[in-house]
């Protein structure tokens, strides 16, 4: 199991990003602080960073400066409100592996991650989920039911990843909007309803059931 340290001083931004990453199986620690982030990052106990660059007290391009000087080669993947060409380059320039605007997706920070990880031999991606007579090719972006395609748009194929990742596992309203849809979005929404309806009608109306008053659950039977 990964760990992933989360240096992120909005407490609305970090709570969103380990809720997911832990809701996908990381082990997650969050600090909202420069030199917080830097002795936690220091301590080679964690497989990546994802540090934010407004951070009080040190700021992230001085934490990852700081961390490549003393040969830390944890990755790191840098978050920003203020994207810029002189942001992006700072950051890579002093040795970021990754970089992302605000306002992100989780399932982007989710894949990058993932990329980073899987670079680093520290885990193995599944590259095909599977569930009775629903697959997912996550390379090719191909669904099958019963093995004949059938066209999804990137919101449906995100939405059914999510479910095949936690099968059997209820997810309320709010956890798939922030896991597709992202933090930004209105909590206020039928969107997932929406959605929910439609790739039942894609995909058969008996594997996603309705919890009532909690949310759905893709049962694969």
């Amino acid at each position: 199991m990964a760990r992933i340290l989360i240096a992120e001083d909005e407490e609305r931004i970090a709570s969103f990003v380990r809720k997911g990453l832990s809701a996908n199986g990381f082990t997650t620690t969050v600090v909202g602080d420069g030199e917080e982030a830097l002795n936690h990052a220091l301590s080679d106990q964690y497989d990546l960073v994802v540090l934010d660059v407004g951070l009080p007290s040190r700021d992230g391009l001085s934490v990852l400066r700081t961390l490549r000087e003393r040969r830390n080669t944890t990755p790191v993947i840098i978050l920003t409100a203020h994207a810029s060409p002189h942001t992006t380059m700072a950051s890579l320039e002093g040795g970021a592996d990754d970089y992302m605007p605000k306002p992100f997706r989780f399932d982007e920070l989710l894949a990058r991650i993932r990329l980073r990880l899987r670079r680093t031999e520290l885990v193995a991606e599944t590259t095909v989920l599977r569930a009775g007579p629903v697959s997912l090719d996550l390379r090719t972006r191909r669904a099958d039911i019963n093995g004949a395609g059938v066209d999804l748009t990137a919101r449906e194929f995100a939405l059914l990843e999510l479910f095949l990742r936690h099968q059997g596992q209820v997810l309320s309203r709010e956890q798939i909007l922030s896991h597709v849809w992202g933090y930004d979005f209105d909590p206020g929404s039928n969107i997932v309803d929406v959605y929910v309806r439609t790739l039942r009608r894609k995909i058969g109306p008996t594997h996603i059931r309705t919890a009532r008053g909690m949310g759905y659950a893709f049962d694969p039977a």
